[in-house]
């Protein structure tokens, strides 16, 4: 079976720091290779795979500036489709642009889809549902429109994460640092709480970093860590008392929050989208409504086992478990065009 795996290009696969389509792609490919699979990366071509690495374009546009997004995207997605006759199979991890190709090649597509930027992208979806094959990443993201060959929940290598057992004194924010994500809802957690925050991500909304975030930024009880990458994110999340996932949307997954539990530190998180998928209340962490009920849990988590936190994570999150899930998904389609 011969793979090709296209994987976005707004940062690099792995992404250095934030980027977590990417890092699904990544993780995908990655636990392909490790099983001897002929699994081709399309991404940047500052990208690192154990696979093999095809690029046309050189670095993510959201790394290098003067790139223009839409002629990079083009070029990325045209590359992989006048290869198309060379794989067995495509897996798309690049949202719904790749979906316009399906009638115009014969290779088969999988598209996971790490959820939606608008109601107003379905309709292409919809459109490719006779040709297409969907994964979702969580039971709570899917589209009443849209027909689901599988649910396959994002995977993680354990190895890039350490268990530690003793609890940490602060809370930790880990993500983009966004209204939906909710930095301002754990400020006002930490505050009320009287206890130490620490915040990192990626600044995606800067209007929003410099009203609801900035002015609480004291250097003692709030602290912007900055956009951390792999081996700052293990120590943050492992030293911490418990990570605040106060969203405010309807989350699709939420990678930081599987990330959280691999480490043993467990989450506390409003019951929106996904979170009732990734979290086992009162085991795990807890699942709030709102600030005040947040708030009330804390004293709690000292009571929550952090070696059954990462037990739970690997049997559910694992990269070995979603290689496995997909390879799966593409025997079945494999095996549904073997028999038209």
């Amino acid at each position: 079976m011969k793979i090709a795996m296209l994987a976005p290009i707004a940062w690099r696969t792995p992404p250095r720091k934030y980027g977590p389509w990417e890092q699904v792609a990544s993780n995908i490919t990655e636990g392909l290779a490790k099983r001897g699979f002929d699994i081709t990366l399309f991404a940047t071509g500052d990208s690192v795979t154990q696979g093999k690495l095809k690029h046309i374009c050189s670095a993510g546009y959201e790394e290098d500036k003067s790139l223009d997004p839409k002629v990079e995207e083009c070029m990325h997605i045209s590359y992989l489709m006048e290869q198309a006759h060379e794989y067995d199979i495509i897996h798309n991890n690049f949202d719904f642009l790749p979906l316009t190709y399906s009638r115009l090649i014969k290779t088969p597509m999988v598209t996971t889809i790490h959820g939606f930027s608008s109601p107003k992208i379905i309709p292409v979806y919809k459109r490719f549902n006779d040709i297409n094959h969907y994964v979702s990443i969580s039971y709570a993201d899917r589209s009443k429109h849209l027909n689901y060959i599988a649910n396959v929940y994002n995977g993680i290598d354990p190895g890039s994460f350490t268990l530690r057992k003793e609890q940490g004194n602060y809370l930790l924010y880990f993500g983009r640092i966004h209204h939906d994500k909710g930095t301002h809802e754990s400020i006002n957690i930490a505050l009320k709480a009287k206890m130490k925050l620490i915040i990192a991500g990626y600044i995606q909304d800067k209007t929003y970093y410099h009203e609801k975030v900035e002015p609480y930024l004291d250097g003692e009880q709030i602290i912007y860590a900055g956009n951390a990458g792999p081996g700052q994110r293990d120590k943050l999340l492992g030293e911490a008392y418990a990570l605040l996932h106060p969203v405010n949307f309807n989350e699709p997954f939420g990678l930081s929050v599987a990330e959280s539990m691999f480490c043993g530190t467990p989450v506390i998180a409003f019951n929106k989208g996904s979170m009732q998928e990734l979290i086992e209340d009162q085991k795990t962490g807890f699942l709030v409504n709102n600030i005040e009920e947040a708030v009330d849990v804390i004293s709690s988590i000292k009571n929550i086992d952090r070696s059954y936190c990462r037990q739970y994570a690997e049997s559910r999150f694992s990269t070995d478990k979603m290689t496995a899930d997909y390879l799966e998904v593409y025997n079945k389609i494999l095996n549904r065009q073997n028999l038209q």
